[in-house]
């Protein structure tokens, strides 16, 4: 039997934030309402932290420059990079091409109907893959981004150290066990809008939940500490010397590296130190030589 301080892995929970979601949930973002998997797609690796706000102008951008994935696939990845400028994280946009190339290649120009198929894919992995899964094909399957995290392990008081693997997968198999038997679609659209809008990460707003009376960490007042993950960064001091060389209007750039920090994109010309950019600056062409 499930304890008390559980909410019941029946059809209780999944009702409520279905019945929560068709009321009050989010119904008018342009990447719902569509079955079309790269659209879903496409939007859930924009939504990878980042901000609704900010993803609806890239979004549309993307789209009106890169209608399907065969488009994607056909471009160019300068001309993806330069459509995802300033939107961060360079490395989605690389596996963004990646992926729609693979599926252009593998699968015929169509993405493929599971979630097992998906994160093979470049880029998509197993949150990811279960989204496009539900919401395109209406696979039965759970979905695990910060948002819904946030919404069960307060909900189960779930107080494993998400940094471990062992406990990331326990709280995958609580999500699967939660999972309703029809109407996945609304229910994983409820439980991201709930993370989304409610269940935030600092003062949540619990009173307006739909599953408050069953949300173990509201009852105790400890809603902040959930989720747990203890592994921090490791962040060091490094020493970098930019060169900013304009002629004419123009300014010199470069191409980075395939690999490391902002592979492939262009930038202005670095070097690890200062002495480095004074032995390489020894050997250009004196003032007055071409």
């Amino acid at each position: 039997m499930p304890r008390p301080d559980r909410p019941d892995p029946g059809a209780a929970f999944s009702a409520q934030i279905i019945a929560w979601q068709r009321t009050h949930g989010r119904h008018a973002l342009p990447w719902q309402n569509t079955r079309d998997p790269y659209r879903v797609w496409l939007s859930e690796i924009m939504l990878q932290q980042t901000q609704v706000a900010t993803v609806l102008g890239y979004y549309a951008r993307f789209l009106q420059r890169f209608p399907d994935v065969a488009t994607l696939a056909a471009a160019s990845l300068d001309d993806v990079f330069a459509l995802w400028s300033g939107l961060g994280y360079y490395s989605r946009a690389r596996n963004l091409h990646a992926c729609a190339q693979a599926v252009v290649t593998q699968h015929g120009g169509r993405f493929p109907a599971g979630s097992a198929s998906l994160v093979t894919l470049p880029g998509i992995g197993r949150s990811t893959a279960a989204a496009i899964a539900a919401f395109c094909f209406g696979e039965r399957v759970a979905i695990l981004d910060g948002n819904v995290k946030r919404v069960l392990t307060r909900v189960l008081a779930f107080d494993g150290d998400l940094a471990e693997a062992k406990q990331e997968r326990t709280l995958w198999a609580k999500a699967t066990e939660l999972l309703p038997e029809r109407d996945i679609e609304r229910y994983t659209q409820g439980l991201m809008d709930l993370g989304a809008t409610l269940c935030s990460p600092r003062a949540p707003t619990c009173l307006l939940c739909p599953v408050h009376a069953d949300c173990a960490a509201a009852r105790a007042g400890t809603q902040e500490r959930y989720p747990v993950k203890t592994r921090k960064l490791k962040r060091g001091a490094r020493e970098h010397v930019w060169l900013w060389l304009s002629w004419r209007g123009e300014v010199w750039l470069q191409q980075r590296p395939a690999t490391g920090v902002w592979a492939g994109l262009w930038s202005l010309p670095e070097f690890d130190s200062a002495v480095a950019f004074e032995a390489a600056s020894a050997a250009w062409p004196g003032q007055g030589e071409s």
